[in-house]
Protein backbone atom coordinates (compact mmCIF):
# COMPACT_ATOMS: atom_id res chain seq x y z
CA UNK A 1 0.00 0.00 0.00
CA UNK A 2 1.78 2.97 -1.44
CA UNK A 3 -1.02 5.63 -1.37
CA UNK A 4 -0.97 8.36 1.48
CA UNK A 5 -3.23 8.57 3.92
CA UNK A 6 -5.56 11.29 3.82
CA UNK A 7 -8.40 10.11 6.17
CA UNK A 8 -7.10 12.22 9.11
CA UNK A 9 -9.89 12.89 12.05
CA UNK A 10 -10.98 16.47 11.82
CA UNK A 11 -13.16 16.31 14.78
CA UNK A 12 -12.23 18.61 17.28
CA UNK A 13 -10.91 20.96 14.64
CA UNK A 14 -14.09 23.85 14.41
CA UNK A 15 -11.21 26.15 13.63
CA UNK A 16 -8.72 24.24 11.39
CA UNK A 17 -11.20 22.29 9.22
CA UNK A 18 -8.38 21.68 6.49
CA UNK A 19 -5.27 20.85 8.76
CA UNK A 20 -3.82 17.51 9.30
CA UNK A 21 -3.06 17.61 13.13
CA UNK A 22 -0.64 15.08 12.60
CA UNK A 23 2.15 17.86 10.86
CA UNK A 24 3.19 19.23 13.75
CA UNK A 25 5.60 21.22 12.39
CA UNK A 26 2.59 23.81 10.83
CA UNK A 27 0.75 24.33 13.72
CA UNK A 28 0.64 22.70 17.31
CA UNK A 29 -3.01 21.92 18.03
CA UNK A 30 -3.81 21.15 21.37
CA UNK A 31 -7.34 20.38 21.06
CA UNK A 32 -7.69 17.58 19.78
CA UNK A 33 -8.67 14.41 22.41
CA UNK A 34 -7.30 11.43 20.20
CA UNK A 35 -4.24 9.02 21.12
CA UNK A 36 -1.22 9.42 19.50
CA UNK A 37 0.39 7.91 16.75
CA UNK A 38 3.09 7.06 18.48
CA UNK A 39 1.16 4.99 21.17
CA UNK A 40 -1.22 3.57 18.75
CA UNK A 41 1.42 2.23 16.66
CA UNK A 42 1.91 -0.46 19.21
CA UNK A 43 -1.83 -1.69 18.50
CA UNK A 44 -0.80 -3.15 14.94
CA UNK A 45 1.62 -5.55 17.02
CA UNK A 46 -0.89 -6.93 19.74
CA UNK A 47 -3.87 -7.06 17.67
CA UNK A 48 -1.78 -8.95 14.80
CA UNK A 49 -0.93 -11.42 17.82
CA UNK A 50 -4.25 -11.48 19.31
CA UNK A 51 -6.09 -11.66 15.86
CA UNK A 52 -3.81 -14.71 14.73
CA UNK A 53 -4.60 -16.67 18.08
CA UNK A 54 -7.93 -16.00 17.43
CA UNK A 55 -8.35 -16.94 13.65
CA UNK A 56 -7.11 -20.53 14.68
CA UNK A 57 -9.28 -20.81 17.59
CA UNK A 58 -12.45 -19.86 15.15
CA UNK A 59 -10.97 -22.62 12.27
CA UNK A 60 -11.69 -25.06 15.03
CA UNK A 61 -14.96 -23.76 16.67
CA UNK A 62 -17.30 -23.17 13.30
CA UNK A 63 -15.55 -19.40 12.98
CA UNK A 64 -19.19 -18.43 14.99
CA UNK A 65 -16.90 -14.92 16.04
CA UNK A 66 -18.41 -13.83 12.09
CA UNK A 67 -21.86 -15.06 13.11
CA UNK A 68 -24.65 -12.61 14.71
CA UNK A 69 -24.06 -12.24 18.07
CA UNK A 70 -26.13 -12.07 21.58
CA UNK A 71 -28.04 -8.80 21.81
CA UNK A 72 -26.19 -7.57 24.54
CA UNK A 73 -22.40 -9.72 24.16
CA UNK A 74 -21.19 -12.94 24.34
CA UNK A 75 -20.62 -14.60 27.56
CA UNK A 76 -16.87 -15.09 26.93
CA UNK A 77 -16.63 -10.70 25.63
CA UNK A 78 -18.95 -9.89 28.93
CA UNK A 79 -16.58 -12.26 31.13
CA UNK A 80 -13.31 -11.03 30.17
CA UNK A 81 -14.41 -7.27 30.28
CA UNK A 82 -15.94 -7.84 33.84
CA UNK A 83 -12.14 -9.24 35.19
CA UNK A 84 -10.33 -6.36 33.28
CA UNK A 85 -12.42 -3.86 34.69
CA UNK A 86 -12.26 -5.46 38.31
CA UNK A 87 -8.36 -5.41 37.91
CA UNK A 88 -8.61 -1.72 36.31
CA UNK A 89 -11.15 -0.48 38.81
CA UNK A 90 -9.98 -2.51 42.31
CA UNK A 91 -13.25 -3.41 42.57
CA UNK A 92 -15.91 -6.21 41.81
CA UNK A 93 -17.60 -6.05 38.24
CA UNK A 94 -20.45 -8.37 37.52
CA UNK A 95 -20.13 -10.08 33.76
CA UNK A 96 -24.46 -9.82 34.42
CA UNK A 97 -24.49 -5.88 34.11
CA UNK A 98 -22.01 -5.25 31.05
CA UNK A 99 -23.65 -4.80 27.82
CA UNK A 100 -21.32 -4.53 24.91
CA UNK A 101 -21.58 -1.40 22.24
CA UNK A 102 -19.63 0.18 19.76
CA UNK A 103 -18.30 2.69 21.77
CA UNK A 104 -19.43 5.17 24.35
CA UNK A 105 -21.42 7.89 21.79
CA UNK A 106 -23.11 4.42 20.81
CA UNK A 107 -24.04 3.91 24.41
CA UNK A 108 -25.72 7.09 25.00
CA UNK A 109 -27.75 7.05 21.65
CA UNK A 110 -28.58 3.52 22.69
CA UNK A 111 -29.59 4.93 26.19
CA UNK A 112 -31.81 7.84 24.93
CA UNK A 113 -33.45 5.66 22.65
CA UNK A 114 -34.17 2.48 24.28
CA UNK A 115 -34.63 3.47 27.96
CA UNK A 116 -35.79 7.45 27.84
CA UNK A 117 -39.18 9.02 27.30
CA UNK A 118 -38.91 10.77 23.61
CA UNK A 119 -40.72 13.65 25.29
CA UNK A 120 -38.07 13.08 27.95
CA UNK A 121 -35.91 15.73 29.75
CA UNK A 122 -31.74 15.77 29.47
CA UNK A 123 -30.09 17.45 32.57
CA UNK A 124 -25.88 18.50 31.53
CA UNK A 125 -23.44 19.88 33.19
CA UNK A 126 -22.97 23.87 32.62
CA UNK A 127 -19.83 22.91 30.48
CA UNK A 128 -19.59 19.25 28.86
CA UNK A 129 -18.64 17.12 26.30
CA UNK A 130 -19.59 19.07 23.07
CA UNK A 131 -20.49 16.23 21.06
CA UNK A 132 -22.40 14.29 23.56
CA UNK A 133 -24.29 17.49 23.26
CA UNK A 134 -24.75 17.06 19.82
CA UNK A 135 -25.43 13.64 19.67
CA UNK A 136 -28.63 14.81 22.30
CA UNK A 137 -29.53 17.64 20.20
CA UNK A 138 -30.55 14.50 17.07
CA UNK A 139 -32.98 13.74 19.35
CA UNK A 140 -35.39 16.69 19.10
CA UNK A 141 -38.29 15.97 20.96
CA UNK A 142 -36.16 15.99 24.26
CA UNK A 143 -34.95 19.11 26.00
CA UNK A 144 -31.79 20.25 27.48
CA UNK A 145 -31.29 21.99 30.60
CA UNK A 146 -28.08 23.23 31.55
CA UNK A 147 -26.97 22.94 35.45
CA UNK A 148 -24.27 24.62 37.41
CA UNK A 149 -20.86 22.83 37.81
CA UNK A 150 -19.61 23.86 41.22
CA UNK A 151 -15.71 22.48 42.06
CA UNK A 152 -16.44 19.02 43.33
CA UNK A 153 -19.85 17.86 40.84
CA UNK A 154 -22.96 19.48 40.20
CA UNK A 155 -24.78 22.27 42.13
CA UNK A 156 -27.53 19.59 43.74
CA UNK A 157 -29.93 22.12 44.82
CA UNK A 158 -30.21 23.98 41.67
CA UNK A 159 -30.03 20.17 39.99
CA UNK A 160 -33.20 19.66 42.52
CA UNK A 161 -35.02 22.30 41.41
CA UNK A 162 -35.35 21.70 38.06
CA UNK A 163 -36.06 18.18 38.53
CA UNK A 164 -39.10 19.29 40.40
CA UNK A 165 -39.67 22.03 37.53
CA UNK A 166 -39.83 19.44 34.77
CA UNK A 167 -40.51 15.91 36.09
CA UNK A 168 -43.36 13.99 34.39
CA UNK A 169 -44.92 10.43 34.15
CA UNK A 170 -43.13 8.35 31.74
CA UNK A 171 -44.90 7.00 28.35
CA UNK A 172 -45.54 3.36 29.11
CA UNK A 173 -42.96 1.06 28.11
CA UNK A 174 -40.00 3.54 28.67
CA UNK A 175 -38.07 3.43 32.26
CA UNK A 176 -37.08 7.01 32.88
CA UNK A 177 -38.70 10.58 31.98
CA UNK A 178 -35.62 12.12 32.24
CA UNK A 179 -31.55 11.92 32.53
CA UNK A 180 -28.65 13.60 34.05
CA UNK A 181 -25.54 13.06 31.69
CA UNK A 182 -22.58 13.82 32.92
CA UNK A 183 -18.52 12.71 34.18
CA UNK A 184 -17.87 12.46 37.79
CA UNK A 185 -13.98 10.61 37.13
CA UNK A 186 -12.22 13.30 35.02
CA UNK A 187 -14.36 15.44 33.93
CA UNK A 188 -13.98 16.54 30.10
CA UNK A 189 -13.63 19.51 29.78
CA UNK A 190 -12.75 20.47 33.43
CA UNK A 191 -10.41 17.47 34.71
CA UNK A 192 -12.28 17.42 37.92
CA UNK A 193 -13.18 14.69 39.90
CA UNK A 194 -16.88 14.69 41.88
CA UNK A 195 -16.63 14.31 45.83
CA UNK A 196 -18.23 11.43 47.97
CA UNK A 197 -20.56 14.04 49.91
CA UNK A 198 -21.97 15.05 46.23
CA UNK A 199 -22.12 11.31 44.65
CA UNK A 200 -23.89 10.64 47.69
CA UNK A 201 -26.73 13.42 46.83
CA UNK A 202 -26.72 12.54 43.54
CA UNK A 203 -27.76 8.86 44.17
CA UNK A 204 -30.05 9.84 46.68
CA UNK A 205 -31.85 12.36 44.07
CA UNK A 206 -31.85 10.07 41.56
CA UNK A 207 -33.42 7.22 43.35
CA UNK A 208 -35.83 9.87 45.42
CA UNK A 209 -37.23 11.21 41.27
CA UNK A 210 -36.46 8.13 39.50
CA UNK A 211 -34.03 9.26 36.92
CA UNK A 212 -31.15 7.48 35.25
CA UNK A 213 -27.15 9.15 35.58
CA UNK A 214 -25.69 8.32 32.66
CA UNK A 215 -22.13 8.47 33.69
CA UNK A 216 -19.49 8.96 30.86
CA UNK A 217 -16.92 6.57 32.00
CA UNK A 218 -13.89 6.40 29.43
CA UNK A 219 -11.52 8.52 31.26
CA UNK A 220 -11.34 6.33 34.45
CA UNK A 221 -8.76 4.27 34.22
CA UNK A 222 -6.31 7.13 33.02
CA UNK A 223 -5.81 7.96 36.54
CA UNK A 224 -2.16 9.48 37.53
CA UNK A 225 -1.85 10.79 40.78
CA UNK A 226 -0.62 7.30 42.22
CA UNK A 227 -0.10 4.36 39.88
CA UNK A 228 -0.50 2.03 42.56
CA UNK A 229 -3.90 3.11 44.35
CA UNK A 230 -7.15 2.50 42.31
CA UNK A 231 -8.70 4.95 40.46
CA UNK A 232 -11.78 7.69 41.93
CA UNK A 233 -14.59 4.97 42.92
CA UNK A 234 -17.29 5.05 39.88
CA UNK A 235 -21.03 6.21 40.81
CA UNK A 236 -22.48 2.83 39.23
CA UNK A 237 -20.74 0.89 41.86
CA UNK A 238 -21.97 3.66 44.65
CA UNK A 239 -25.35 2.76 43.47
CA UNK A 240 -24.93 -0.96 42.89
CA UNK A 241 -23.84 -2.00 46.11
CA UNK A 242 -27.19 -1.08 47.35
CA UNK A 243 -28.47 -4.21 45.32
CA UNK A 244 -30.72 -6.17 47.52
CA UNK A 245 -30.58 -4.40 50.69
CA UNK A 246 -32.53 -1.11 49.81
CA UNK A 247 -36.22 -1.77 49.66
CA UNK A 248 -37.41 -0.39 46.76
CA UNK A 249 -34.22 -0.50 44.79
CA UNK A 250 -33.85 -0.23 41.02
CA UNK A 251 -30.87 0.86 39.74
CA UNK A 252 -30.27 4.62 38.71
CA UNK A 253 -26.84 4.79 37.56
CA UNK A 254 -25.43 3.76 33.98
CA UNK A 255 -21.28 3.86 33.64
CA UNK A 256 -20.86 4.05 29.71
CA UNK A 257 -17.25 3.19 28.77
CA UNK A 258 -15.18 2.40 25.80
CA UNK A 259 -12.08 1.04 24.83
CA UNK A 260 -11.81 4.31 22.57
CA UNK A 261 -9.02 6.14 25.16
CA UNK A 262 -7.73 2.80 26.45
CA UNK A 263 -6.29 0.97 23.99
CA UNK A 264 -8.00 2.74 20.22
CA UNK A 265 -10.65 4.65 19.22
CA UNK A 266 -10.81 3.04 15.19
CA UNK A 267 -11.73 -0.31 17.11
CA UNK A 268 -15.36 1.23 18.01
CA UNK A 269 -15.99 -1.39 21.35
CA UNK A 270 -17.49 -0.33 24.31
CA UNK A 271 -19.31 -1.39 26.94
CA UNK A 272 -22.42 -0.38 29.47
CA UNK A 273 -22.44 -1.39 33.13
CA UNK A 274 -25.90 -1.39 33.58
CA UNK A 275 -28.56 -2.10 36.28
CA UNK A 276 -30.96 -5.72 35.90
CA UNK A 277 -34.19 -3.71 34.38
CA UNK A 278 -31.29 -1.60 32.20
CA UNK A 279 -29.86 -4.94 31.26
CA UNK A 280 -32.99 -6.17 29.93
CA UNK A 281 -34.45 -3.38 28.11
CA UNK A 282 -31.27 -3.34 26.32
CA UNK A 283 -31.38 -7.02 25.85
CA UNK A 284 -34.73 -6.70 24.00
CA UNK A 285 -33.85 -3.87 22.28
CA UNK A 286 -35.24 -4.38 18.75
CA UNK A 287 -31.64 -2.37 17.59
CA UNK A 288 -29.24 -5.00 19.57
CA UNK A 289 -31.45 -8.02 18.52
CA UNK A 290 -31.57 -7.44 14.82
CA UNK A 291 -27.75 -6.13 14.54
CA UNK A 292 -26.57 -9.46 17.08
CA UNK A 293 -24.23 -7.57 19.63
CA UNK A 294 -22.77 -4.52 18.22
CA UNK A 295 -19.04 -5.18 16.89
CA UNK A 296 -19.13 -8.68 17.44
CA UNK A 297 -16.17 -9.69 15.73
CA UNK A 298 -14.14 -7.07 17.42
CA UNK A 299 -15.63 -7.86 20.57
CA UNK A 300 -13.96 -11.42 20.13
CA UNK A 301 -10.71 -10.26 19.38
CA UNK A 302 -10.80 -7.98 21.79
CA UNK A 303 -11.44 -11.04 24.44
CA UNK A 304 -8.59 -12.43 23.45
CA UNK A 305 -6.06 -9.76 24.05
CA UNK A 306 -7.67 -9.23 27.46
CA UNK A 307 -7.01 -12.92 27.86
CA UNK A 308 -3.06 -12.54 26.97
CA UNK A 309 -2.27 -9.29 28.97
CA UNK A 310 -1.89 -7.45 26.19
CA UNK A 311 -5.02 -4.93 26.42
CA UNK A 312 -3.47 -4.16 30.41
CA UNK A 313 -0.12 -3.55 28.52
CA UNK A 314 -1.32 -1.29 26.55
CA UNK A 315 -3.20 0.58 28.91
CA UNK A 316 -0.04 0.99 31.26
CA UNK A 317 1.72 2.17 27.80
CA UNK A 318 -0.60 5.39 27.85
CA UNK A 319 -0.69 5.56 31.56
CA UNK A 320 2.84 6.37 31.58
CA UNK A 321 3.18 8.74 28.63
CA UNK A 322 0.23 10.41 29.77
CA UNK A 323 1.65 11.02 33.05
CA UNK A 324 5.15 12.48 31.46
CA UNK A 325 2.68 14.62 29.13
CA UNK A 326 0.32 16.07 31.91
CA UNK A 327 3.52 17.00 33.85
CA UNK A 328 5.36 18.64 30.86
CA UNK A 329 2.07 20.66 30.73
CA UNK A 330 1.37 21.52 33.72
CA UNK A 331 5.13 22.35 34.90
CA UNK A 332 5.19 24.86 31.27
CA UNK A 333 1.68 26.79 32.50
CA UNK A 334 2.66 26.83 36.71
CA UNK A 335 5.71 29.20 35.19
CA UNK A 336 4.42 31.02 32.66
CA UNK A 337 0.51 31.62 32.74
CA UNK A 338 0.13 35.41 32.96
CA UNK A 339 -1.38 37.03 36.18
CA UNK A 340 -5.20 36.82 35.94
CA UNK A 341 -5.13 33.05 34.36
CA UNK A 342 -5.61 29.82 36.43
CA UNK A 343 -5.53 26.18 36.01
CA UNK A 344 -5.69 23.02 38.25
CA UNK A 345 -3.63 20.05 37.46
CA UNK A 346 -6.27 17.32 36.82
CA UNK A 347 -5.36 13.83 38.71
CA UNK A 348 -6.53 11.81 34.95
CA UNK A 349 -7.78 12.38 31.79
CA UNK A 350 -6.71 14.19 28.92
CA UNK A 351 -7.64 17.52 29.60
CA UNK A 352 -6.35 21.03 31.27
CA UNK A 353 -9.19 23.54 32.08
CA UNK A 354 -7.96 27.18 32.19
CA UNK A 355 -9.86 30.31 32.97
CA UNK A 356 -9.11 33.45 31.96
CA UNK A 357 -10.37 36.43 33.37
CA UNK A 358 -13.90 36.77 33.05
CA UNK A 359 -13.75 39.73 30.51
CA UNK A 360 -11.71 37.68 27.56
CA UNK A 361 -13.45 35.85 24.74
CA UNK A 362 -11.60 33.01 24.69
CA UNK A 363 -12.91 31.87 21.21
CA UNK A 364 -11.16 35.86 20.09
CA UNK A 365 -7.88 34.48 22.08
CA UNK A 366 -7.60 31.24 20.15
CA UNK A 367 -8.27 33.00 16.95
CA UNK A 368 -5.55 35.03 17.45
CA UNK A 369 -3.42 32.80 18.95
CA UNK A 370 -3.35 30.38 15.89
CA UNK A 371 -3.40 33.48 13.23
CA UNK A 372 -0.07 35.25 15.16
CA UNK A 373 1.74 32.23 17.00
CA UNK A 374 -0.06 28.91 14.99
CA UNK A 375 -1.02 27.38 18.54
CA UNK A 376 -4.63 26.62 18.68
CA UNK A 377 -6.60 24.83 22.01
CA UNK A 378 -10.29 25.14 22.00
CA UNK A 379 -12.76 27.78 23.55
CA UNK A 380 -15.14 27.29 26.39
CA UNK A 381 -17.94 28.50 24.50
CA UNK A 382 -18.28 24.93 22.53
CA UNK A 383 -19.17 23.15 25.86
CA UNK A 384 -21.36 24.88 26.85
CA UNK A 385 -25.53 24.64 25.78
CA UNK A 386 -26.04 28.09 26.82
CA UNK A 387 -22.76 29.49 25.06
CA UNK A 388 -21.49 30.24 27.77
CA UNK A 389 -18.21 29.43 29.49
CA UNK A 390 -16.60 32.64 27.17
CA UNK A 391 -13.51 32.79 29.49
CA UNK A 392 -12.31 29.50 29.20
CA UNK A 393 -9.94 27.06 27.27
CA UNK A 394 -9.39 23.74 26.45
CA UNK A 395 -6.13 22.03 26.10
CA UNK A 396 -5.28 18.43 25.68
CA UNK A 397 -2.30 16.90 26.97
CA UNK A 398 -2.23 12.86 25.59
CA UNK A 399 -1.95 14.19 21.95
CA UNK A 400 1.93 15.68 22.32
CA UNK A 401 5.40 14.51 23.37
CA UNK A 402 6.83 16.16 26.33
CA UNK A 403 9.04 18.50 24.92
CA UNK A 404 6.51 19.71 22.22
CA UNK A 405 4.17 20.44 24.73
CA UNK A 406 6.87 22.79 26.94
CA UNK A 407 7.63 24.69 23.49
CA UNK A 408 4.04 24.92 22.86
CA UNK A 409 2.43 25.85 25.73
CA UNK A 410 4.75 28.04 26.54
CA UNK A 411 3.98 29.93 23.31
CA UNK A 412 0.18 29.94 24.28
CA UNK A 413 1.05 31.62 27.75
CA UNK A 414 3.64 33.87 26.00
CA UNK A 415 0.22 34.50 22.83
CA UNK A 416 -1.71 35.24 26.26
CA UNK A 417 0.12 37.22 27.74
CA UNK A 418 0.33 39.48 24.90
CA UNK A 419 -2.98 39.55 24.39
CA UNK A 420 -4.14 40.42 27.87
CA UNK A 421 -1.91 43.59 27.23
CA UNK A 422 -3.59 44.69 24.60
CA UNK A 423 -7.18 43.84 26.28
CA UNK A 424 -6.41 46.31 29.26
CA UNK A 425 -5.22 48.83 26.47
CA UNK A 426 -8.66 49.42 24.67
CA UNK A 427 -10.50 48.65 27.85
Amino acid sequence: MDSVRQEISQRYNFDLPTMDVYRTEDTAIMGMGLPPEKLLRECCYIFQQATAKRMKYELKNSSFLFQYGPSIGTTEFRKSLASFLADGYRSEVNMSDLVQTSGATNGLHLILSTLVDLAGVIFVDEYTYMIALETIAQFNTMKIVPVPLDEDGPNIATLQALIDQHRFEPTKGKLFWGVYYTMPTFHNPTGIVFSEAKCQQLIKLARATDILIACDDVYNLLHYADPDAPPPKRLFARDIADLGRVEGWHGNVISNGSFSKILSPGIRLGWMECPPRCVEAFRNSGVLMSGGAANNYTGGVVATLIQMGLARRQLDHYRTNYAARLDAMAETLQAHLPAGCSFRKPNGGYFVWIRFPSHIDCAEFNRYCLEKYRVSAIPGVRFSFAKEARHFLRLTFAFHEPDYLRRSVRTLCEAAREYLEIAASTA
